[in-house]
């Protein structure tokens, strides 16, 4: 039995979300996330007072605290730039897999 769950994303993309995150993978904010959990990368972001839920993100690094995995979350504009780092727990985000739908 799969532990996966499709989701319907913004643009109407159809996501399976699976409940094991791993490295590089493509992940979603579920609530707003406020600036003082963030590390702002790009000097012309530095006024934002939150992320909002929904952003997109990818995870670049996995590691261990408190008996629990926690995940250090990139966001990134449309280049490529990365403009925030946060740290989240599992429970935080959904882990996103783009499936082409043929008609």
């Amino acid at each position: 039995m799969s532990n996966t769950n499709t989701y319907k994303g913004f643009r109407g993309s159809v996501y399976q979300v699976m409940n094991q995150p791993k490295l590089l993978d493509t992940v979603e904010l579920l609530e707003d996330l406020p600036s003082d959990r963030l590390s702002l990368v790009e000097t012309n972001v530095v006024s934002v007072d939150h992320l909002p839920s929904g952003l997109v993100g990818t995870i670049v690094h996995i590691f261990h605290q408190n008996d629990n995995e926690h995940y250090l979350i990139e966001f990134a504009d449309v280049q490529g730039r990365e403009y925030a780092t946060a740290t989240l727990a599992a429970n935080e985000f959904l882990i996103l897999h783009q499936e082409l739908q043929l008609s």
